[in-house]
């Protein structure tokens, strides 16, 4: 049986260890990926911690998976075949008899499968995934380009398409890191008008760079006032794991405006009600996406131009990175790679 290289987690809060593990056989409905590049997000702490009770251990973490089909197992339905360019995301296939399933919101699945989390994920040579959690990528994205862009890019695209905002609206994001700098640019793409909020000035020129055609500090002013001198923002999309940051930018909302929460806040969301009543106003959060959100975020970025800023480290440095990326020390995300 031949074998492959992997970082794998054997108990919760365990170490990231490099093992041999035998090459995964796809079962029906399933296909075989040789890895490429896999993202390392923040949400891989879920698995190593043992954060959720669906986590079976040992485990290979990792949902930002992108990579060639290898294997494609029996009865698998769709075009894929052996040597297709895929990725795979947070998004790991739905059960499909659920009720939310059956009203077709299959990104909400009770019993939701996630790469990484719920079955091995992408810190491998090999991942064998169900075929209904693959997105077809486009050429012009490299593996390591296209891995954030299939957790931290459809989450923030998606968001944003579903979002009431559209073209010429205004849209801030809060925060220029992992998420933030994907959703600046895709809502700079999308024809908004962007305003990046940001402590310090530190990120303003490249938030400009990226697409924002303002920033606020919000360490030197008000940044909710700002927002709402400007004419308060359709949209806000919010990235930074503050739960005071995005409370503060509340009363910048415009009327029927909508704060957005893609970013897991370390501490809970103040909301008073005024601020959602007068306005008519809301707050909402937004998982990830389907694989067909996925391969249309890969299709939109590589269409616009749309890139993650990105460090790469090989496969067997998965500890480092992981610990890199934990203390926030990744500008903007780490990606493992494979050859």
């Amino acid at each position: 049986m031949s074998t492959m290289r992997a970082i794998q987690v054997a108990k919760a809060g365990g170490d990231l260890e490099l093992v041999e593990r035998e090459v995964p056989q796809p079962g029906p409905g399933e296909v075989r990926i040789r890895v490429r590049a896999c993202g390392v997000c923040h949400s891989d702490m879920w698995a190593k911690e043992g954060a959720l009770p669906i986590t079976p251990y040992p485990i290979i973490p990792g949902h930002e998976i992108a990579g060639t089909v290898d294997e494609v197992g029996d009865g698998v339905l769709g075009p894929w075949r052996r040597g297709d360019e895929v990725g795979v995301g947070w998004f790991g296939g739905a059960c499909y008899h659920c009720a939310r399933c059956r009203r077709g919101d299959f990104i909400t699945c009770e019993n939701a499968k996630i790469p990484g989390i719920s079955f091995d994920g992408g810190y491998a040579e090999y991942v064998v995934v169900p075929a209904d959690a693959l997105a077809r990528m486009p050429d012009g994205l490299s593996p390591a380009e296209a891995a954030p862009l299939l957790c931290a890019g459809v989450t923030t695209f998606h968001a944003l398409r579903e979002s009431p905002a559209r073209p010429g609206d205004r849209v801030a994001v809060l925060g220029v890191g992992g998420l933030g700098h994907l959703g600046i640019q895709f809502a700079a793409k999308m024809g908004m008008e962007v305003v990046a909020i940001s402590r310090g000035t530190a990120k303003a020129d490249l938030a400009r760079k990226l697409g924002a055609h303002h920033h606020i500090d919000s360490e030197a002013t008000d940044a909710g006032q700002a927002l709402a001198e400007m004419g308060g923002a359709t949209v806000v999309l919010a990235t930074a794991t503050s739960g005071a940051a995005a409370s503060a930018l509340l009363p910048g909302l415009a009327a029927r405006g909508q704060m957005i929460v893609v970013g897991a806040a370390e501490d809970p969301l103040q909301v008073p009600a005024t601020a959602l009543i007068m306005p008519a106003a809301g707050v909402s959060g937004h998982p990830s996406g389907t694989s067909q959100d996925s391969e249309d975020t890969l299709r939109f970025s590589d269409l616009t131009g749309v890139r993650p800023m990105i460090e790469t480290m090989p496969l067997e440095k998965a500890a480092e990175a992981y610990d890199r990326m934990m203390a926030n020390d990744a500008r903007f995300r780490m990606v493992l790679t494979t050859e």
